[in-house]
């Protein structure tokens, strides 16, 4: 399965809706209201200009239609470095345009690491995804999923603990499926 797209969409079902990493990801999913784009830049200027134009037109699409938006960069951003340089410039573009209110970046790359845990926890695959990208999420369509859940603060947490219990080759074996 080489097709971003379609490795992207296998990832989503499989992995975030299949171990719940994100509760509220199934409604859209069913609903095809995701919207997948994939940038054909192939450098690190180019992948952060391509983003601010996509952010530029996702916010232009009706929320019924297109309710969050995944940016898929598969050339260009291989450097987990690179990626967060251009995620913290991309956010800061966002503040700088005024539309920090509107829309939240979430990031997602295969070699994603957070700050004080080893490259080869498996607590790192909540965040591992088959290319690097971008999620567009809009802030009210967040705010309202996280009003008919629970406990929000929990997910993090739940997810860690469900990955570390899994396994790191567990997880790999159902990433696997995406391939």
């Amino acid at each position: 399965m080489s097709d971003p797209v379609a490795r992207t969409r296998c990832w989503v079902k499989e992995v975030v809706i299949g171990l719940n990493l994100c509760p509220f990801a199934r409604v859209p999913f069913e609903a095809d209201t995701i919207r997948y784009r994939v940038c054909s830049a192939q450098d690190v200027d180019g992948a952060y200009q391509a983003l601010i134009g996509e952010v530029a037109d996702f916010v232009q699409q009706p929320p019924d239609e297109v309710e969050t938006g995944l940016f898929i960069v598969p050339r260009g951003l291989e450097d987990f470095g690179d990626y967060l340089d251009v995620l913290e410039d991309a956010q800061a573009a966002l503040e700088e345009a005024g539309l920090d209110d509107m829309l939240q970046l979430a990031s997602f790359h295969p070699d994603y690491c957070f700050e004080g845990l080893e490259a080869d926890d498996p607590a790192n695959y909540t965040n591992r995804s088959p290319y690097p990208m971008f999620h567009l999420i809009r802030q009210d369509g967040l705010a309202a999923a996280l009003e008919s859940w629970p406990d929000p603060e929990s997910i993090p947490e739940r997810n860690e603990a469900l990955l570390r219990e899994m396994g790191r080759e567990a997880v790999l074996a159902l990433l696997a499926r995406c391939r």
